[in-house]
Parts: structure tokens; C-alpha cells; sequence
């Protein structure tokens, strides 16, 4: 069809979009890359989708984190950002703020996430990934995101924050509400984030009184020693290294084995590959399926501080501005044949973890979860396979994560 006469517009944030949403993605890099829309919250945005497009917005100081940005309508207010973080005292974080005070807050937790930091955390997060197979593994089936990959990214961040471990389930069902209620009435998610408030409040009144070898208490001992931190600026970082790290990587292990499933040449390579006891196809494996469906579709807000022209769009002081990770990593003009599932990929600079000094600061943790995740479940439970028609499966509502609601498998338990 010629470029006078395109195809209609693909209709957005329905269900079937939800299950396959790079089709409309295609269209809007071809037809509309900088392409204003309602969101179903009712909020007006641009959704930016070529990826030369997306990498210039993600670095472009114009576009503002802080919320403050946006003249917000009447019927939109308070529909940007999580829910329930401005009730609840938790909006000075990262995804909400620019330089200086992004610069100083980033500098503060950057340590907790060095690679030599991080390698030293492997060992706990390979025995979180072996003690939840241990509870699955001999029946035979699993969902694999109920009884995987969502407890062990909550624990390792539980563990990393200094969450007591008597206090970590509860902590696991606070985040599932969150889970459960995404995409849906934005009431149980800020209820959720309400309760986790709460519990951090009291968890940095008890840390100082008895600092520990972990962020929230490095967090303290920066405010004690001049830094100006506050207590809400605390707790704000260590709800949002909550939010942000635990949904990204329970999609990135869900939406990884279910492509890996999908694909299973590609998958066999994996598993020869891990078998002869190397590494480097696990590596650019996992970057790899960060780039063909990654955890997170769009990302977080950002806010023209001044009328700009992005991708030919004109864009006015104000508005808001979604980068659609989704639809730059599959641009045509980036990655060749974007469909196809590469592990062995090697020009991957895709934007999974975003660019600029938004970039995911919780990368290299995020890496280590998804490797080990990956090589434990491949190697403890090789025939590894769907248990329902991929027709059955749904995906959870939402604007900004792309995530499996379950994914039930069925493999041949180990014999004893």
C-alpha cells in the first residue's frame, strides 16, 4: 500500500494489543513515529517509536522526570507517575526528579550496584533460584511466574535493602497486590504503596538505632554525614528500587522463557551452550531477549519543559512524552530482521535499560537475576515446556510494564 493511501491506524491499549502490540508498533514507526494519543487514563501524550527518535528523548535534558512539568487537566490529575507515591510522601525518587538533586540521590545508591557489589550478591541469588525449584520441582508442573520469577527478585531486593527476613513475606504480598491490581483501579495499587510507606518509615526509625550492611542503612549514614537526605527522600529510594527492580525482572524472566519456548532452536543453543559450561551465549542471550520483548514497554514519564521539535512532531511546553522502548528495540533501521530472536546477537545496543542519566541504575543486578534465572531453570529442568496453548495466555494491563499474568509449565521431575 502506498505511503498516499497507509493502512488504518492500529487501535492502542486494547487486549489484543496487549498480547501482541509490535504489529501497531511497525505502523507507527512507518507512519506516525512521534505520534500523539489519549491514553486510556485519559491523559494526552506523545508516544515516540524509531529508535534514533527514542535515544535523542531519552538523553534530551528539555524532557523533565519531574512531574511538576505538567499543567495537569482536571480529569488527568494525578494520572501520571505510580499510583498512590504522591498520597503517600514517596515522590522524591529517581524516575521523578532531574539534576542536581538526581545527580546527588544517584550517587548515593550507585554503590550498591557496581558490578564487583553486585558479583558479590550472586551466591544469594543463586540460592534463592535453586530453594524455589526445590519447592516446584517434583510435581512436575509450576506456574513460573507465581512460583519463580516473582518471589526471587523480591527477595533479593529485600535482602539488598535490609529487609528483616521474618519481614520479607509480607513485603512479597504488599508487591503482589501491587502485581495483581496493575492495569486495573489504580486504588489497590497506592493501598499497597500506602503499607509499604508505612513499614519503611519504621524500618530507617529501627536502622538508626542499629546500622546494618545494607542500602537502607548506607542511605542513613549518608544523611548523618552531611549528604541532606531526609527521611522522606529515604524512603522514596528505597520504595522506588523496590517498584523498579522487582516488576522488570519478573518480566524479564517470563517474557524470556516464554520467547526461549517459542523458540526453540534458539533455545537449544542455549542449553548446548550451558551444558559445555560457557557463558558468553547466556550474555548476549539475556540482552537479547531485553531487546526482542523486554520487561518494560514504555519508558517512565517525561515532561517538555519548553516546546521542542522531536521526529517532525512539534511538541509543546508541557506535554508529555512516552518513549516506547518496545518499538525502538524492533526499528528496522537499528537491528536487522528485529523480529527474529537472536541470542547470539552481538551489535545490541538496545534501549531495555534506557539511555542517558536516566539509564537503569539496577542493571548489572537485573543481569545477574536474569542469568542465573535462566541457566538454573534450563539446567535443573531441561524438557522445560508450555503447559497451556499460547492462545490461553494473558498479559497484564498497564502502561509502562509488559508482563505475563502466569505462565504454567510442566517438565519431568528429577528423579531421587
Amino acid at each position: 500500500m502506498s505511503e498516499n493511501h497507509p493502512s488504518p491506524a492500529p487501535e492502542l491499549f486494547t487486549w489484543e494489543f496487549a498480547t501482541d502490540p509490535y504489529p501497531a508498533y511497525a505502523w507507527l514507526r512507518q507512519h506516525s513515529p512521534v505520534h500523539r494519543t489519549t491514553l486510556p487514563s485519559g491523559v494526552d501524550a506523545w508516544l515516540v517509536t524509531r529508535y534514533a527518535d527514542a535515544r535523542q528523548a531519552l538523553a534530551d535534558q528539555r524532557l523533565s522526570k519531574n512531574p511538576a512539568h505538567h499543567d495537569e487537566p482536571s480529569h488527568a490529575r494525578g494520572k501520571t507517575g505510580i499510583p498512590g507515591e504522591r498520597g503517600a510522601g514517596l515522590m522524591t525518587h529517581l524516575l521523578n526528579i532531574d539534576p542536581p538533586d538526581h545527580t546527588r540521590l544517584r550517587r548515593l545508591v550507585s554503590k550498591a550496584f557496581t558490578p564487583r557489589t553486585v558479583a558479590e550478591f550472586e551466591p544469594r541469588v543463586q540460592e534463592l533460584a535453586d530453594r524455589l525449584i526445590d519447592a516446584f520441582e517434583a510435581k512436575g508442573e509450576a506456574d513460573l511466574i507465581h512460583d519463580f520469577a516473582f518471589p526471587l527478585p523480591i527477595y533479593a531486593i529485600c535482602d539488598l535493602l535490609g529487609v528483616p527476613r521474618e519481614d520479607q513475606d509480607d513485603f512479597r504480598d504488599w508487591a503482589g497486590m501491587m502485581i495483581r491490581h496493575a492495569g486495573g483501579p489504580r486504588g489497590g495499587v497506592a493501598r499497597s504503596v500506602k503499607k509499604i510507606r508505612a513499614y519503611l518509615a519504621e524500618l530507617i526509625h529501627k536502622k538508626r538505632a542499629a546500622l546494618g550492611d545494607d542500602l537502607i542503612s548506607d542511605l542513613i549514614r549518608a544523611s548523618d554525614h552531611g549528604e541532606h537526605l531526609t527521611e522522606n527522600e529515604a524512603a522514596a529510594m528505597a520504595f522506588v528500587i523496590l517498584f523498579a527492580g522487582f516488576e522488570t525482572t519478573i518480566n524479564l524472566i517470563g517474557n524470556g522463557v516464554y520467547a526461549l519456548l517459542r523458540n526453540p532452536e534458539q533455545r537449544a543453543l542455549l542449553q548446548d551452550s550451558l551444558a559445555r559450561g560457557e557463558s558468553d551465549l547466556l550474555a548476549t542471550g539475556v540482552e537479547e531477549l531485553l531487546r526482542y520483548d523486554g520487561p518494560v514497554e514504555l519508558a517512565t514519564w517525561r515532561f517538555a519543559t519548553e516546546a521542542l521539535t522531536l521526529g517532525g512532531a512539534e511538541i509543546a511546553a508541557g506535554d508529555p512524552v512516552l518513549v516506547v522502548l518496545a518499538a525502538a528495540d524492533r526499528d528496522p533501521e537499528r537491528f536487522p530482521d528485529p523480529d527474529a530472536l537472536d541470542l547470539a546477537r552481538r551489535d545490541n545496543q538496545h534501549l531495555g535499560y534506557g539511555h542517558g542519566i536516566h539509564y537503569c541504575l539496577g542493571a548489572p543486578l537485573a543481569r545477574l537475576e536474569g542469568q542465573t534465572a535462566l541457566a538454573t531453570l534450563l539446567g535443573r529442568l531441561p524438557d522445560l515446556r508450555l503447559a497451556v496453548d499460547p492462545a490461553d495466555l494473558r498479559w497484564r494491563g498497564g502502561l509502562i510494564m509488559r508482563g505475563l499474568r502466569t505462565l504454567p509449565v510442566e517438565f519431568t521431575p528429577p528423579q531421587k
